[in-house]
C-alpha cells in the first residue's frame, strides 16, 4: 500500500510563508489534496489537484494565498502557503484518491492519508 509522509510544518508568524510537502512511497496515479484539522474542529478541505492536467480547487478561505502543486517524477505533493493567518493553525494532512484522477474536495473521495504535520501561526 502506498504510504504518504508530510513534512514542512512548524511555527510561523502571521504574514509568513511555509511550504508543506507530501512524499509518496511509490508512483501515484490519482488525484491528491490537502486537508487540515484546526484545534477542536472537524477536518476541512484546503486544496486539491488532478493527476494529469494539474486542474486545481481551493477552499475559499485559502484562495489567493495557497498554491497546490505536484511533481509526479518525485512522487511529491506540495502546498505553498503565503500570508498565513492564526486561523490557518491546524494539523495538515495530504490525501490520495488512488483510483480516481480528477479533482476531489470531499474527504470520502480519498483512500490514503498521511499522518499529518502541525502548522502553527502566531499572531
Amino acid at each position: 500500500q502506498v504510504q504518504l509522509v508530510e513534512s514542512g510544518g512548524g511555527l510561523v508568524q502571521a504574514g509568513g510563508s511555509l511550504r508543506l510537502a507530501c512524499a509518496a512511497s511509490e508512483r501515484t496515479f490519482g488525484g491528491m489534496a490537502w486537508f487540515r484539522q484546526p484545534p477542536g474542529k472537524d477536518r476541512e478541505f484546503v486544496a486539491a489537484i488532478s493527476r494529469f492536467d494539474d486542474s486545481t480547487a481551493y477552499a475559499d478561505s485559502v484562495k489567493g494565498r495557497f498554491i497546490i502543486s505536484r511533481d509526479n517524477a518525485k512522487n511529491t505533493l506540495y502546498v505553498q502557503m503565503h500570508s498565513l493567518k492564526p486561523e490557518d493553525t491546524a494539523v495538515y494532512y495530504c490525501a490520495l484518491a488512488q483510483y480516481k484522477i480528477g479533482v476531489y474536495t470531499r474527504a470520502t473521495d480519498f483512500d490514503r492519508w498521511g499522518q499529518g504535520t502541525q502548522v502553527t501561526v502566531s499572531s
